[in-house]
């Protein structure tokens, strides 16, 4: 664990804070390991049941990689001829795995900028609620790059394939109205009221039936490149496991009771 990436677990939402604000939460490789690390390890735990993922101060959510950092292993993989781009495959790629495919309800609380694969981590959460002043800019093209960290998936599944091109091949920071009418936010509060609104957004949803959450990310998932006939396959499976849940018989008697559900999580 590093200073740069704090953990909190507390009735079951696990909050994950990327804390370099000076750098407004750029990703240094200490910060990139932490983070892969702590995010792994919230989708593993049985004790997490949503994972709310943030950043310290309020210029920024993540501006994504630390451009500084990136310029001097540049330099050394040209003197060393090794890939210049490494991180993808060692940090970017099992973050993004983890982090979208947990089997619980992931939110992030976007305050400031999130750029680059700052962005790319805001759009792998199933939310993303936004402070009013904050905004997203892809930011891959405009230092010659292409989009890393899954949000030439993300993205067009967001906002469309024709609107994901432009954002991507053409960045520019969309505010939080906009963010909000293309369907990147799914909830835009006063900034004051950003860290307040999104824990307890999440904490809802780490009270809720989490198997079932679980089961609607997998289906989702796997609608995006499998047929109708898979689907419906993959559908019975998923369904059964949700339908064998302590939480499915929970809703049940609570629902013939007039009662309110409390979930357990399992």
């Amino acid at each position: 664990m590093t200073d740069s990436v704090l953990y909190e677990l507390d009735n079951g939402l696990a909050v994950i804070t990327i804390n370099r604000p000076e750098a407004m939460n750029a990703l240094d490789v200490p910060t990139k390991v932490a983070l892969r690390d702590t995010v792994t390890a919230a989708g593993q735990d049985p004790a997490v049941r949503a994972v709310l993922l943030t950043g310290a101060g309020d210029r920024a959510f993540c501006v994504g990689q630390d451009l500084k950092e990136h310029l001097g292993l540049l330099k050394r993989a040209e003197e060393t001829g090794e890939a210049p781009l490494k991180t993808v495959a060692e940090h970017y790629n099992p973050l993004v795995r983890a982090l979208a495919g947990m089997r619980k309800p992931t939110v992030a609380a976007v305050g400031g900028v999130a750029a680059g694969a700052g962005a790319s981590l805001a759009f792998a959460c199933d939310f993303r609620i936004v402070a009013d002043t904050a905004g997203f800019n892809t930011a891959f093209a405009g230092i010659a790059l292409t989009a890393d960290s899954g949000a030439s998936w993300t993205l067009p599944r967001l906002v469309g394939h024709a609107r994901a091109t432009e954002l991507l091949m053409l960045p520019r920071t969309v505010k939080a109205d906009e963010a909000l009418g293309l369907g990147l936010a799914t909830k835009v509060v006063p900034a004051a009221e950003l860290a307040a609104s999104a824990r307890e957004f999440a904490q809802q949803l780490a009270e809720g039936p989490t198997v079932a959450y679980g089961a609607v990310k997998e289906s989702l998932a796997y609608a995006a490149d499998h047929s109708l006939s898979e689907l419906l396959d993959k559908e019975d499976e998923l369904q059964t496991r949700a339908g064998d849940s302590e939480d499915h018989r929970i809703a049940v008697r609570a629902f013939l009771a007039k009662e309110k559900p409390v979930y357990l999580g399992r």
